[in-house]
């Protein structure tokens, strides 16, 4: 069989990564998955080993070319995208000096709020503050502290040795990237949200000072900036041999995971809107203007597309939901487990979900199992279930669960939909949550439109990034993109259900509005320092 080149694509998720084999013309041929360790500490503390991560991509990779080892030597490139809003503190050689600090590590929420507190004040920003930031950034410091800038203010603060030791604080996509060449960078996209850059010329994103400034960080400690489809060079030659794969081959800048789902799912054209469901979810499209919702928490920030913003709107927990729901409350290891967890968990949880009615008898489950970020900032939100009864079954929990990720979708998409400023008539769906056909259906009862089902959802984002390295290196135009993905089957919303949906979702904003003071008073944040364990050397 005669094979022509191939991208190496990196999908480092924060179950683990997903490694994949891509033609330049944007043909996924397989993938292999490797899975990684999550550190939860007091105070939300959210960390992963580096060491861990670069463990499971060559595990993978390895794995992916025992199937295929015809494809190694056909390498032409390699392309990473990975978990977004992390924070890797490395030395002069990029080695990792303490874990990483991902996604959703909350830690530094009062260095945010200290950061970009004045006088007068607009929900908690000072009024000055808050105008620049918005003029040059597009958006500004989330007060949940989940940002890359809140991981590094709460290492400066807490951890000030490792601070002063660190040369510089890169995202996961970045660090990846300088342990496959040996040069530290990061893109136009991934460092949107250290909120510290002019995003305003796409074509020359640069750091602000007056920004640094009143976050009290050092320039030095930040990466050199480069576009998205930039060649960052050719591998290391060890970085090659380890991976078994030709040392020619080019590392392409690549971009946040928001960033190649929305590419892997086609949503190229303006408004046209992507919904991930993987460990978080995520409602995305491009957009041609630099906008911010304050009150909401949305905003466009540098896309993958050189001349794009992108507008990430990201839920904090969903196919969390379904795993905790297993891991935590089926099959536990412990004396209540009811039994060793099958092979097939996800297969019998649909069985299970369809020989329940829509609505699950109306029982509610709310998927904060770790705090919100859109349509609301608020750490201290928690799921819980409502209306609950002595005839409420497993079946119906999972089901509900399922339901709710969806209802909070639902919140996010409205509002989505009035900051782009369009009616949407369907929406591309990707992600784990994506295979299961239960699961894109019920989508489309609540959303209340088409749900086109993609076709090897697992992997658009390693497709996707592996669009981006052939757009860099000139195998495909933009315009072949949306071609290049294909639609396994679409899901049309059922009108026998709208009324029972719209019911429910009254219900569930209803909990919402009832209970978040409730939330915030039984969640109040631990004494900062608390986490303290989490970071160690």
């Amino acid at each position: 069989m005669v094979l022509g080149p191939h991208i190496l694509a990196i999908d480092l998720g924060t179950s683990g990564p997903k490694v994949a084999a891509v033609s330049v013309e944007g043909e996924l041929l397989d993938y292999a998955f490797a899975p990684t360790q999550l550190l939860l500490f007091p105070g939300g503390g959210a960390e992963q080993d580096p060491a861990d991560w670069w463990r499971a991509v060559v595990a993978a990779t390895h794995a992916l070319f025992a199937r295929h080892p015809e494809v190694a030597a056909q390498v032409a490139a390699v392309a990473v995208t990975a978990q977004w809003s992390g924070t890797v503190p490395v030395d002069r050689e990029a080695r990792p000096l303490s874990n990483a600090h991902i996604w959703m590590d909350s830690r530094g929420a009062p260095d945010v709020a200290r950061a970009t507190r004045g006088t007068p004040s607009v929900k908690g920003y000072g009024l000055f503050k808050l105008v620049r930031w918005l003029r040059l950034t597009g958006g500004v410091p989330t007060r949940a502290g989940k940002d890359s800038i809140a991981h590094i203010l709460y290492i400066r603060r807490q951890l000030p040795d490792l601070y002063a030791e660190a040369f510089k604080f890169l995202d996961p996509t970045d660090w990846l990237n300088a342990k496959l060449t040996g040069r530290i960078a990061s893109s136009f996209a991934t460092i949107a949200l250290h909120w510290v850059t002019d995003n305003r010329d796409l074509a020359r994103v640069h750091y602000d000072d007056k920004l640094l400034s009143w976050c009290g960080l050092d320039r030095d400690k930040l990466p050199e900036l480069h576009p998205t489809t930039d060649v960052l060079g050719p591998l290391l030659p060890a970085v090659a041999s380890e991976l078994g794969i030709p040392a020619a081959a080019r590392v392409i800048m690549g971009a946040p995971d928001v960033h190649s789902a929305t590419l892997g799912a086609g949503a190229i054209a303006d408004g046209a809107t992507q919904l991930y469901v993987g460990s978080s979810s995520f409602i995305t499209c491009h957009v041609p203007f630099k906008k911010v919702d304050v009150v909401h928490n949305m905003a466009s920030v540098p896309s993958a597309l050189p001349d794009r913003y992108i507008v990430p709107n990201a839920q904090e927990t969903a196919g969390l939901c379904l795993s905790h729901l297993l891991d935590q409350q089926l099959y536990p290891d412990d004396e209540l487990s009811l039994g060793p967890r099958p092979a097939d968990p996800y297969e019998r949880l649909d069985r299970a979900v369809a020989q329940v009615p829509p609505g699950a008898d109306k029982l509610l489950f709310t998927p904060w199992l770790y705090g919100e970020r859109c349509p609301v900032e608020d750490a201290s939100l928690r799921g819980g279930f409502f209306n609950y009864s002595l005839k409420t079954t497993r079946r119906h929990v999972a089901r509900a669960v399922l339901e709710g990720v969806a209802l909070n979708s639902r919140w996010t998409l409205g509002y989505h939909e009035k900051f782009i400023g369009k009616r949407l008539d369907s929406i591309a769906m990707i992600g784990g949550g994506a295979r299961s056909d239960q699961w894109c259906q019920i989508h489309a009862d609540v959303l209340g439109i088409p749900v086109r089902q993609v076709a090897n959802p697992v992997q658009a984002n390693a497709v996707g990034v592996a669009f981006l390295a052939s757009l860099s290196l000139g195998h495909l135009k933009r315009e072949d993109l949306p071609g290049r993905v294909r639609i396994a089957h679409t899901w049309e919303p059922r009108p026998q259900y709208r009324a029972l949906y719209d019911e429910l979702f009254g219900a569930f904003l209803e909990i919402y509005k009832r209970n978040r003071k409730l939330y915030a008073r039984l969640n109040r944040p631990e004494v900062p320092g608390a986490g303290a364990a989490g970071g160690q050397r």
